[in-house]
């Protein structure tokens, strides 16, 4: 690990849950960092500093992981591959090194090696943690430190997940949904860019949709565990903007999925 630079005292911590597949990242400004604010900056520090693959490899993320991630990747000139929510997703890709890196918003992560072969095709909360202390020791400055400089240069966002309980009937309508049963030409006054059912990157279902604007998304979907549903939002404007959203949201779910469910 480089030694810090000269006269720089910051100070980076980051730890593992017991598996250790997960990490925490915790900074002397900004606490415990946000898991899709880090997948952010440990995409632009690895395709900026590692020439090896940063031209050929391409950036995995989740339909529910940030949109920041995205904005990132056009910056740096480099693809997104967008699945479901699944680490498992992944496997294939950096099993075969074509994702130089790939990560979801509850605090998954990996990437290639320095020479751009594979190291995992699964989580390593280890190394995500030993990158954040490489930042802060290369650069003097910390993961909280780019992230804000980051969202000055690409803006802002702000998300939330809400919960809603559904029986199983429902959870089976939430879950067939397509884009060809949603009915909405805006959202929290953008126009919609795009609805999908799928995953862009290997077109598997999603187990519900996603709707997107030029500052804004949702997506709504059906728990695996648990007789809920999920809405998660994320706006790139303000609160206001985000809380339209996920009313409009809630709203435009249950029109679609009601004549398709049936109570218990």
């Amino acid at each position: 690990m480089p030694a810090l630079m000269p006269g720089v005292q910051q100070l980076c911590l980051s730890a593992c849950d017991t598996d250790p597949d997960r990490h925490g990242i915790v900074t002397p400004g900004a606490g415990l960092v946000e898991p899709n604010h880090y997948l952010c900056v440990m995409i632009d520090h690895l395709f900026r500093h590692l020439p090896q693959w940063r031209l050929t490899a391409t950036i995995g993320k989740t339909v529910v992981s940030s949109a920041l991630i995205n904005r990132v990747a056009k910056r740096l000139g480099c693809k997104i591959y967008e699945v479901p929510a699944g680490f498992k997703w992944f496997a294939e890709g950096l099993g075969d090194a074509s994702l130089g890196f790939a990560g979801e918003e509850s605090a998954g992560a990996s990437f290639l090696r320095r020479d751009g072969t594979v190291w995992t095709i699964d989580k390593d909360g280890m190394i995500a943690g030993l990158l954040a202390a490489e930042i802060t020791a290369r650069t003097g400055r910390d993961p909280g430190v780019f992230y804000q400089r980051m969202i000055g240069a690409l803006g802002e966002p702000i998300a939330e997940r809400v919960e809603a309980p559904a029986n199983a009937a429902q959870k089976a309508a939430f879950g067939a949904l397509t884009r060809q049963q949603i009915d909405c030409r805006s959202l929290a006054g953008e126009r919609v860019d795009s609805i999908v059912d799928s995953a862009p990157g290997n077109n598997a279902p999603i187990g519900g949709i996603k709707v997107s604007t030029a500052n804004g998304w949702f997506t709504a979907r059906s728990s695996g565990t648990e007789d809920i549903y999920k809405i998660y939002a994320e706006s790139f404007r303000d609160s206001a903007h985000l809380a339209a959203i996920l009313a409009e949201a809630q709203q435009i779910v249950d029109r679609a999925a009601a004549p398709h469910a049936q109570t218990e």
